[in-house]
């Protein structure tokens, strides 16, 4: 990919593995062709207005349905899971007659919220949550600290690594999302970078060094997230709590 994007497009379809001299003149093109500033700030704004919800929201749900157990807790545990099974084409026309009504396409909102409450996070946050050490609650409750005290000031804090490791899953996932922007975003002008490069391989000749060019730009903010992170996914993943 990076040697590609400085070659020309004959270059990239005669499979040359030497970088070229082309990078310049790949820039000059593809941002004489492409908004590609505001399809990076559309797709930064939907990528971290997602990640910042999603680990509100999913945060709460799990620290709700492993510390405070009820039977109808475990009943809509189960219909989450099951919603797991559905796929998004299923929901796709749906959500998108509910969003016109509201009117709210071509706006960034209707890709934010479809997004903030995912099955796999809660249950993420749920897992983890069991290896929280129950006791530290008891005794902060006994202490007077209220619940929303106990959440903020003690869960969020120990649980650190586990909102990375979503922080990495959810940032990727919402920054390469491609399906329901493509549907709920119609104008060019809120386009987001998958759709950008879309748009760069619909014409009757691709410039495959611009293409590939593009593609390095939309790669590099999720390669620096993760190198960021990396160390606190891991232990997100596996549930440590330091």
């Amino acid at each position: 990919m990076v040697v590609s994007a400085t070659n020309s497009s004959a270059d990239v379809l005669d499979s040359r593995l030497l970088p070229g001299t082309q990078l310049l003149e790949n820039f000059a093109k593809l941002f004489a062709e492409q908004d590609v500033v505001s399809a990076m700030v559309n797709s930064f704004l939907i990528a971290v207005g997602t990640t910042v919800l999603s680990l509100l929201l999913c945060s709460i749900a799990g620290y709700g349905f492993e510390v405070f157990h009820s039977r109808a807790k475990d009943a809509v545990l189960a219909i989450l899971l099951l919603a797991m099974m559905i796929p998004f084409a299923a929901t796709m026309i749906p959500l998108f007659e509910l969003f016109a009504n509201a009117g709210l396409v071509n706006s960034l909102i209707a890709v934010i919220v479809p997004t903030i409450a995912t099955p796999f996070l809660i249950l993420l946050f749920r897992q983890a949550t069991r290896s929280f050490p129950h006791e530290i609650i008891e005794a902060a409750r006994i202490d007077g600290v209220s619940e929303v005290g106990i959440f903020a000031r003690i869960y969020m804090p120990t649980m650190r690594s586990t909102y990375a490791a979503a922080a990495v899953i959810t940032f990727m996932t919402a920054w390469n999302n491609f399906l329901w922007p493509r549907v709920i975003l119609i104008n060019n002008d809120v386009q987001t970078m998958p759709l950008l490069i879309s748009n760069l391989s619909a014409g009757y000749v691709t410039d495959y060094g611009v293409l590939m060019l593009a593609v390095l730009l939309a790669s590099l903010p999720t390669m620096v997230i993760f190198l960021v992170l990396q160390r606190a996914f891991a232990a997100g993943i596996t549930g440590a709590i330091k």
